[in-house]
């Protein structure tokens, strides 16, 4: 089996600076206990798992606020995704110790939508409903920006003749380039006056762009990474929409289907921004050494 080791792949060093202050604060013996991180550190279920080996312990949840009532005391980190300063506040108020795990990409596009918003402008941010990364965001600018994630959503917009007067636009990080261009484009003719900001993160974009040309004339790819990573998910999107190559995602080695190898000579291999490295390594070996039943 031939096998394409796409670089750029895995972890970003928004994920590797994340998960340092988690383990950072696990050996900090001065820290109130209980360590709680409010949602995941980064979306990958064996990073979380060492995590909870060395007493840091996930809570998940519908949304931060509902996260934050089963913490009484202790210590809190907010994840890589970013929170909103009302859930900041809540914690203050119930007295825990907060941590910032923020990754710094996030917190340009938090600081870029509060200097918008005070400018006048209101915000339409493209990102992925339900990800934390949106909440975090939005609640920096209550009643100020609207979240988009479709051509469907953008059709649906019912803005106020102020609301429209002065428009931004601003996006997750983890997007598709691609697929933010085509949302963006729909939003401008809409509102071609609409001031353009793409706060997609450079080790996302190089990733994606990685594997749109160097997967190219594989017969399939395989994107390590978690189900819930965006990022990851966006990765076998590029290599089925860009590269052209059928792709398949997996957490780990155990999930690879050697039915998808049938007829297979030339595989690449990637992997999303929070997945540990030695994850990626164990499906590259497997792979190397792999020969087809005759």
């Amino acid at each position: 089996m031939e096998v394409i080791k796409i670089s750029p792949r895995g972890y970003c060093y928004g994920v590797v600076d994340a998960l340092q202050i988690a383990r950072q604060a696990a050996k900090d013996a001065t820290l109130p206990r209980p360590i709680h991180i409010i949602g995941q550190i980064i979306h990958n279920q064996h990073a979380i798992n060492e995590l909870t080996a060395i007493g840091v312990v996930t809570l998940d949840g519908p949304d931060r606020f509902t996260i934050l009532e089963q913490v009484k005391e202790g210590t809190v980190i907010f994840t890589a995704h970013g929170v909103s300063p009302q859930v900041k506040q809540s914690a203050r108020d119930r007295g825990l110790h907060c941590i910032d795990a923020t990754c710094p990409d996030v917190t340009v596009t938090h600081d870029l939508v509060r200097r918008l918003v005070a400018e006048g402008y209101f915000v339409i941010y493209i990102g992925k409903k339900g990800h934390p990364e949106p909440e975090g965001v939005l609640g920096e600018i209550p009643g100020h920006g609207v979240l988009v994630e479709t051509l469907e959503d953008v059709e649906g917009l019912t803005l106020t003749a102020e609301q429209e007067a002065r428009v931004a636009i601003s996006t997750q990080t983890t997007l598709s380039k691609w697929d933010t261009q085509r949302v963006v484009e729909r939003i401008q003719e809409r509102y071609p006056h609409a001031e353009v900001h793409i706060d997609i993160c450079a080790a996302t974009q190089k990733r994606q762009e990685a594997v749109a040309s160097q997967a190219r004339g594989a017969d399939l790819t395989i994107v390590v990474g978690d189900p819930r990573s965006n990022n990851t998910n966006r990765l076998v999107q590029v290599s089925e929409e860009l590269a052209g190559v059928p792709a398949k995602r997996i957490e780990d080695l155990s999930q690879l289907n050697l039915e998808w190898l049938k007829g297979k000579k030339r595989v690449a291999v990637t992997a999303g921004a929070s997945t540990p490295s030695q994850l990626t390594r164990e499906v590259i070996r497997y792979l190397e050494q792999y020969q087809a039943p005759e």
